[in-house]
């Protein structure tokens, strides 16, 4: 087979045995093979044989591939691997021979392994190895780049394991027992890329791998973590130390090029002001480190909060899923650069924004799922927050924001106030009416595109509230009382507005009008009381409707023929009483390409107080449905019929019996003689 490829083309064809040859690579994946092909192109540089059933590479088995770079024997059942099977492909660059059981005869693959001098990336994941015999493994192989021992049953590491792996740039030890490191890492000087996640490290101590530039040590138990106490420069960019147990933000090293750090889901908190009242400002902390023969003691004062790390280049900083209640003073201010910063699933009961404020990079503030009920900021002539795109504050106790806030967030696009008890600003007060109620003002905020307003309890809209904005994403759902008029509040979106979701807003089908709602891709009617399809949807041409849960008893008749059921391209239909003997909507929406219901499984109609699926309805219901559903005037020809034609036959039976009678009847009342 010919296939152009870019400027080139590319001759794909299948090998007289089973593997499908591309160029230079030979690929034998997933064909049953218990042994390597041996009728393959000399040429061959790289040869895949995953999902096999090899278990043993003879010292013949390469023979034939010189040129070998690249070999992958993933997921076989390859138990041994022979001393003189790489001595033709000592050229070879990667190896994969993950998923395997290199643990019973690993001492004979390791002096195999050590005939390959150019071997840079080493994949041994789940192979049920122990930290001896990876040592073993891995002895020789000084020129190794990139080495995988995760899935594996490794429980300890120390300075003997990765002795000889001086070139060594990354190194994945996820998803094994490991429970301590003692110096393990300390030889590898070229070390850059270290994964210890999802294992079982208690805390990491006096941490001093400078080369280091990601770490990654999430799912595990750690609750302290300690750099050394040094001025040398960390090249650490990137730590991961979410999911664990910690109690304290991390002492992080006074040097480093860190940009993102990782805390979600921990313990953490900050200690210095308790909710009670308690100052523990004076409190240290001491650290016994026991190592061999020498103990040393390490104070540190966790509970002033300054924090002494050089934090100036961060950009990414999660603590969410944490136990936060409030932000030491000036703690965000040693993150200048800081561009995501995400605090939600807290405890914070306020949080300050301020003219000068060091988030000016800010693009994403998380602060949902806390316990707000105040947002502070000093209003000024400055700019608040200048760069912020995304402002999530759902699912709070916030029923006001601080006037003007959007205003000096010059970039905003995306803000989320779901879930929150606020209301939306009307026109401007009138002089000599009475104070209004508090409200949040997103009036003449015209970068806002996205922004929810879910389940805030919202009262009645009007007086033109998206006045000036050029929202494209509205979410008004799971507000019962927000649409007790018309549609008249959302006019000034008519022209913009492309994805509008009003579930469970008590929606009936009374004056909703949304003909003027021509930009409209996206439309989510669910969980209200429509009774009657909304006749203004047929003109639209939505990509996607959601219709469930409402007390549609049919859709019209011709919604295939409509413009939504040429543009449609997703309907949900299901939780809505129909009535079996009326699908014929039904019927052709089925035959409408390209269309997708994704929830037509879980439809149901009703027939004589059952419930049916109306793909499969009985053929007893059918014709009942059919006597139903049928013209009434060809009904009464129909029953008329047999009686017309009874009356008809009747009367020829009675003329030809009485025939003789009549005739002669005729003849005697008209005088006219006859010969019979």
């Amino acid at each position: 087979l010919a296939v152009g490829w870019g400027s080139g083309a590319v001759t794909a064809w299948t090998s007289p045995g089973v593997c499908e040859l591309v160029q230079s690579t030979a690929d034998c994946t997933g064909r049953w093979l218990s042994s390597v092909p041996g009728n393959l192109r000399g040429d061959t540089e790289e040869l895949l044989l995953d999902d096999n059933t090899i278990q043993v590479l003879g010292n013949a088995s390469l023979l034939s591939y010189h040129q070998l770079r690249r070999l992958s024997l993933t997921k076989n059942r390859l138990e041994l691997i022979k001393p003189g099977v790489f001595l033709s492909s000592q050229g070879l660059h990667a190896l994969s021979l993950a998923d395997n059981l290199l643990f019973t005869n690993y001492s004979l693959t390791a002096a195999a392994l050590s005939a390959l001098p150019a071997l840079r990336t080493l994949d041994l994941a789940g192979n049920r190895l122990t930290e001896d015999m990876v040592s073993v493994l891995v002895w020789n192989l000084s020129s190794l780049e990139s080495l995988s021992v995760a899935r594996n049953i490794i429980m300890r590491l120390d300075s003997s394991v990765f002795t000889n792996l001086t070139q060594l740039l990354e190194l994945n030890l996820e998803k094994n027992y490991i429970f301590e490191i003692d110096q393990a890492f300390e030889g590898l000087q070229r070390l850059q890329r270290l994964n210890i996640a999802y294992n079982y490290l208690p805390c990491v101590v006096e941490f001093s791998l400078t080369q280091l530039r990601v770490l990654n040590v999430s799912n595990n138990v750690i609750e302290w973590f300690l750099a050394l106490e040094s001025d040398d420069l960390f090249e650490l960019e990137m730590l991961d130390l979410s999911h664990n147990r910690l109690l304290f933000f991390p002492v992080l090293p006074r040097q480093s090029k860190l940009h993102s750090l990782l805390l979600k889901d921990n313990e953490m908190s900050f200690y210095q002001r308790l909710p009670n009242g308690t100052s523990l400002a004076d409190v240290t902390v001491q650290f016994l480190l026991i190592d061999g023969n020498s103990t040393n003691v390490t104070t540190v004062s966790l509970w002033d909060e300054i924090c002494h790390s050089n934090l100036s280049s961060l950009h990414l900083l999660d603590m969410s899923q944490n136990q936060v209640w409030y932000l030491p003073e000036g703690f965000l201010a040693q993150m200048p650069s800081l561009t995501h910063l995400k605090l939600n699933q807290n405890c914070l009961e306020t949080f300050q924004l301020s003219e000068g404020d060091p988030l000016a990079m800010l693009t994403e503030l998380d602060l949902s799922q806390n316990q707000l009920v105040e947002l502070g900021a000093e209003v000024g002539a400055g700019d608040i927050l200048p760069n912020l795109q995304l402002f999530n504050l759902s699912t709070n106790r916030l029923r006001v924001l601080p006037s003007g806030v959007f205003a000096y967030t010059r970039k905003i696009t995306t803000v989320d106030l779901s879930r929150n008890r606020v209301d939306l600003c009307p026109q401007p007060a009138v002089a000599g009416e009475a104070e209004t109620p508090p409200c949040v003002d997103i009036r003449g905020v015209k970068t806002l595109t996205h922004l929810s307003l879910a389940g805030c309890g919202l009262r009645g809209l009007g007086r033109h509230p998206f006045q000036g904005t050029s929202l494209m994403h509205l979410d008004l759902s799971d507000n019962h009382q927000a649409l007790s008029g018309d549609l008249g509040w959302l006019q000034d979106l008519a022209l913009t507005l492309q994805v509008l979701s009003l579930r469970n807003t008590s929606l009936s089908s009374t004056a909703v009008d949304f003909s003027a709602f021509n930009s409209l891709v996206r439309l989510d009617l669910s969980g209200n009381s429509l009774s009657v399809f909304p006749s203004s949807l047929g003109i639209l041409k939505l990509l996607s409707l959601d219709l469930r849960d409402n007390c549609l008893p049919a859709l019209p008749p011709d919604v295939a023929r409509m413009p939504l059921g040429k543009s449609l391209q997703e309907v949900y239909l299901s939780q809505n009483p129909y009535n079996c003997c009326t699908l014929g909507w039904w019927d052709s929406l089925q035959r409408v390409e390209g269309l997708h219901v994704p929830d037509g499984q879980e439809m149901t109609c009703s027939y004589a107080s059952h419930t049916l699926s109306p793909r499969a309805l009985p053929e007893p219901v059918l014709w009942s449905c059919r006597w139903q559903t049928a013209d009434l005037a060809l009904l009464y020809l129909v029953l008329a019929l047999p009686t017309c034609l009874t009356l008809l036959v009747a009367f020829a039976v009675v003329f030809l019996t009485l025939k003789q009678k009549l005739l002669k009847m005729v003849k005697s009342q008209c005088g006219v003689s006859s010969p019979y």
